[in-house]
Parts: C-alpha cells; structure tokens; sequence
C-alpha cells in the first residue's frame, strides 16, 4: 500500500484583520478550518473550491509559505513544525509548485534559459549542469531547445505555462502543487497541457495535488478527491464516487455550475447554488453551507454535521448524506 507524503490533521489557519477608524477593533478570518487530508506516493489528489473557500491558503502553508495557526502537517514523513533551516531547503526541493498565471510568474526580464536555470543556482548546481538540466526539462515539457533565448512575453499562454512547469521540474521535485493549473489557458490547450502532466507523472513516479474550481480537470486527471466550503472539507472520496454520486449539497452544486460540452445535457436546477459563498469571518453556527442550501433544516442550522462515512473511501458532512446516497441507488427488490 502506498505511503502518504502529505498529511494534515487538524490544521487550521487563522488571520486577524484590523477594523475601525483606528485599526483597535480586530476580527479572525477562519481560513483554513480544522482540515484533515492526506495524499498517497504516485497519487493524483484534487481539492476542489469556490475562490475564497481557503485552497491556496491550506496549499501555502503546506510550503511553509505561511505558519499555520494549529496543524499537525507531515510532509515525506517529516514534521514541518520542528524542521531546521537546512532540512526546510532540502524538503522544498522535493516540494514543487505550479502557479495560476505563468505569465505573472515568469521574469519579463529573463530569457526562458535563466528562468529555468534560477531555482538549481539558488540550490548550488553548477550553472554548466543546470544548463543542461534546463534544456532535458524543455525536453520533458515537448518544447524546441530554441525557446531557451526567448522571452516570456513572446510565448503564448500554453508554452508559458510549460516553461512553468519545466521550471518545477529541475530540481527534480517528488511532489507537486497545481494551483489552478488550466484556468488561464484556452480549452484547446487545457487538453494538452494536462495529458503533459499526466505523462510527466507516469514517467517521473510523482505525487500531485491539483487546486482548481474546475469538475472537469478534477474528473479528466485525478484519482481522489475533497471539497472545501469556507475552510472546511465537506466531502471526500475517490473521483468516482464523489462525482457520479455526490452526497453533499455544495458537491452538487458545484456539478450543476459546471459547464458541459452537451448543450443539450441534463442539469438539474434544483441543485444550482444561490447566494454569496458568505464571510470567513461571520461564520455560521451550525454548517457553513446551510444558508445556501435548499434541504436545511433547523438542526443544520444550530449543529455542525460530523464527517459520515458512506464508503470505505466516501465521506461527506452532511445530515442528510446516507439518506442522499440510498436516493441515487434507486430502489431496491
């Protein structure tokens, strides 16, 4: 059975703001909530979200990007609260990481060449063998060796975003974070763009954890998946299960907001979400979803629903998960 090499239990994330004329109020945004997840070697795990509900936040502290309020976060097996400054360089070349917007994160300035080359100086490669590394990570992302004198700005947004992911590439990473990895991109490219990903990770043996808004990229590339509405995991599970028989509202909300390629396709409108995703800071006091939702009751109102086991991998917090899941199974002789 394959080992995880990402585990969060109970990680939370809390920022303070300042309020008032004279900045002496302050409120807590609860960004990342008591959130448990873990991601196997070889693994594709998505986690998926409205803009808001805390995924980049949950992906910045797994970087060590941004100092968790609580977690209990093991990364390669490693504790990241008690890691020195010598094992964090080590583990964050291990850790790589594939932004939204290539653009806004490739140097104008810099030639293809230096911009691949950069993170293996930083590290001490010899910048004759990052040279060479830069131009087998070309290779790897099917792009000419002629790009390494070009500039980003002459690039379209396809081939920026695999000079991003050569990039990710060269210290020779076992994890990597996809952080909306096809958004900015055309549909046309987002095809060919994730079938890179996907052969990159057959051939280098790596672990993903795709961040994304989009069912699509979730059900075309990953192999499980969890749902987060402000702060919290809602649902979890393999791809197919979570996406052919979603037990909770949010999930089913998501699926009805998802563009489909079938004009003609049934989507059912009783499911579509209505309303703002609602404040991190003014929480509700029972489940997060329950003033957008159109089954809550008043006990969805006063009580935060536990993580229901529906599965051996599908769980969802939901009051009415299993009676949901037993509806989709039709009935029964």
């Amino acid at each position: 059975m394959a080992k995880p090499v990402i585990e969060l239990h109970g990680l939370k994330k809390y920022f303070t703001v300042s309020k008032g004329l004279f900045g002496l109020q302050s409120q807590v945004v609860h960004a990342v909530d008591d959130v448990d997840l873990s991601v196997n070697q070889g693994e594709i795990v998505g986690l998926v979200g409205e803009s808001g509900s805390g995924k980049t936040t949950l992906a910045r502290v797994i970087l060590n990007l941004t100092k968790p309020t609580r977690s209990y976060v093991l990364l390669n097996g490693v504790d990241m609260s008690s890691v020195g400054r010598r094992e964090m360089k080590k583990l964050r070349s291990e850790v790589a990481v594939v932004f939204q917007d290539p653009a806004g994160n490739l140097n104008p300035r810099h030639t293809v060449g230096r911009s691949i080359m950069r993170p293996m100086i930083i590290h001490g490669v010899p910048r004759k063998e990052a040279y060479e590394r830069a131009l087998q990570a070309l290779d790897m992302v099917k792009m000419d060796r002629n790009y390494m004198d070009t500039y980003p700005a002459q690039l379209s947004g396809g081939q920026q975003q695999r000079i991003a992911i050569a990039r990710a590439l060269v210290l020779k990473p076992k994890i990597m974070i996809l952080d909306e990895p096809t958004s900015a991109l055309d549909i046309s490219v987002q095809a060919q763009v994730l079938n890179l990903l996907l052969d990159i990770q057959e051939q280098m043996g790596l672990t993903y954890l795709v961040i994304t808004h989009d069912l699509n990229v979730i059900r075309y590339i990953c192999d499980r998946v969890f749902i987060m509405y402000l702060g919290k995991i809602v649902e979890q599970g393999s791809m197919d299960e979570v996406l052919n028989t979603p037990a909770h509202p949010y999930t089913k909300g998501l699926m009805a907001a998802s563009p489909v390629l079938d004009p003609d396709a049934y989507q059912e409108k009783s499911h579509r979400i209505f309303g703002d995703p609602g404040s991190l800071i003014n929480l509700p006091p029972g489940c997060r979803f329950a003033p957008r939702c159109s089954r809550a009751v008043a006990a969805c109102q006063e009580q935060i629903p536990d993580m229901l086991a529906l599965s051996i991998s599908h769980y969802a917090a939901c009051l009415f998960a299993e009676e949901e899941i037993k509806s989709q199974a039709g009935p029964t002789e």
